[in-house]
């Protein structure tokens, strides 16, 4: 699973100045959460259009994530980037204050889909386009929140392992306090990613390995020595969690008309 980093830079920077530009956009968007993935992401955006063309917001709820406020503005200050801070907390509690509830998961997805609304919003007014920043481990665990971060228009990162993408940043000289945070989606207080998934990211992307990239059946990865019950627990999360790696599913009703033997104009001929 190691990668060449020098390689994967120059690749990743190529694709976002490429993908903007057939997309005729010259910007590009994306939240700076002060963790790893976007800090990864805004590093290589600046890398491959300049800091003039990366436009960077930071969207907190209320005071709960002070350090990493602190650690996304240092990040942009060291990159030269003048970040727009929104404070989220008005949207979110407004919407609870009529709808309460004490589910900690629906919390974090509100908030989730709520910095990507004004996401949105600021890509339509700066002509930006949104850089995802979700990565390999967990997209295919479906570890994210659909229509929420694991929105966006390009996604730099979707093809990276986190333990890979750790690889990448100390090939890129990221921050070590950065480099040294245990991952969390910034849901609520506390919140890791490992301690909500039950495993490390280092025993996740060993496991995925063996299955999506080796294509390895569930019997012959147990065989290699990974114990039954996480084998099994990520093949879940993975079948689980499919619908999020689709477009939502069309009925292809247009070909014919209902009842009728009707081909369109260009269908003629064959």
């Amino acid at each position: 699973m190691k990668i060449n980093p020098a390689f994967a830079e120059k690749l990743l920077t190529r694709f976002i100045k490429e993908e903007l530009s057939k997309f005729h956009f010259k910007k590009g968007i994306l939240g700076l959460s002060g963790g790893l993935d976007s800090t990864i992401c805004v590093y290589l955006a600046v890398r491959a259009i300049g800091p003039k063309n990366v436009v960077v917001l930071i969207m907190p709820y209320k005071d709960t994530f002070g350090r990493d406020v602190q650690d996304a503005m240092d990040i942009a200050r060291r990159l030269k980037l003048k970040p727009c801070v929104i404070n989220i907390s008005p949207m979110v509690d407004a919407y609870y204050t009529k709808h309460p509830t004490d589910n900690r998961i629906l919390k974090g997805n509100k908030m989730a889909r709520e910095r990507m609304s004004i996401l949105y919003d600021f890509s339509e007014r700066e002509k930006a386009l949104i850089l995802g920043t979700s990565n390999k481990t967990e997209l295919l665990l479906g570890y994210g929140t659909i229509h929420g971060d694991m929105a966006c228009a390009i996604n730099p990162l979707g093809d990276l392992y986190k333990t890979q993408i750790r690889q990448l940043a100390r090939h890129l000289k990221i921050p070590e306090k950065i480099l040294k945070k245990k991952p969390t989606a910034g849901l609520w207080t506390g919140q890791t990613d490992e301690g909500e998934l039950g495993l490390s990211y280092a025993k996740i992307d060993k496991i995925l390995f063996q299955l999506a990239d080796l294509r390895k059946s569930k019997k012959e990865v147990i065989s290699e020595g990974f114990p039954k019950q996480d084998v099994e627990k990520i093949i879940r999360l993975i079948k689980g969690s499919e619908f999020k790696r689709h477009l939502p599913p069309i009925p292809k009703i247009s070909a014919r008309t209902v009842g009728h033997d009707f081909l369109y104009p260009y269908d003629r001929d064959r």
